[in-house]
């Protein structure tokens, strides 16, 4: 009668003679070489404040490690189970703030299974379709982002005239805040979309008489129609 050590055993002996070294080889060569592309396509398409090289890093590295699992899940039935316990006792703290941020973990992830799983010509075929619909949506996102300008009038009645001058340099604009304070001074916030990215605008309206400063902003908000 066979026991269940004696499946363990076979199980655990077989896994040496299903391991392929080549193989290994060549599915981690092929996760850093793609971990490469997605490292050049997150440095290209990051649109945030402070730009993260330690986290583009680790792209690669969640790429082949994850290769690495998926080829050791694949190669042994128990070991695959006692993967899935051990992982499900991980928790990842760190919160992610930019949802393009999520799309590259999930990227990198799913390119290292299957290069774990030995699909290369899969991987290695949707790797630049997502890489190019990344960087053309992507850079069309900056060249459309909004700013928040920024202006603080010592007397009111200006608000009129410094509208009239947004309205011949941008394509859109909303006032998003107007503060009130002391006896005549303001401080008006507007979201502007530039038509060009000339911002001598800016130096125009800082300099017209009853405006102590005007302020461009870059806005990493959602923009609402």
């Amino acid at each position: 009668m066979t026991t269940f050590q004696d499946i363990f055993k076979s199980s655990y002996l077989d896994s040496f003679s299903s391991f392929s070294l080549v193989d290994t080889l060549l599915a981690l060569a092929a996760a850093f070489l793609i971990g490469l592309f997605i490292y050049f396509v997150y440095r290209k398409t990051y649109s945030g404040v402070l730009y993260s090289r330690s986290f583009n890093v680790s792209l690669i590295a969640i790429l082949m490690v994850t290769s690495l699992v998926i080829q050791g899940v694949t190669s042994n039935v128990v070991l695959s189970l006692g993967m899935v316990g051990a992982l499900s006792i991980v928790r990842f703290r760190t919160a992610v703030k930019d949802p393009m941020d999520l799309v590259f973990l999930f990227w990198a992830i799913g390119e290292g299974i299957l290069c774990g799983a030995s699909l290369l010509p899969l991987a290695i075929l949707g790797c630049p379709i997502i890489g190019i619909f990344l960087l053309v949506f992507a850079n069309r996102q900056q060249a459309e982002s909004p700013y928040l300008l920024i202006v603080h009038l010592a007397e009111g009645g200006m608000e009129s005239q410094i509208e009239g001058i947004l309205a011949k340099q941008v394509k859109r604009m909303a006032l998003k805040s107007k503060t009130v304070t002391g006896g005549q001074g303001k401080e008006l916030i507007y979201e502007i979309c530039p038509s060009t990215t000339d911002s001598g605008f800016v130096d125009d309206i800082s300099r017209m008489q009853g405006v102590e400063s005007a302020v461009m902003v870059s806005y990493d908000g959602n923009y609402a129609a």
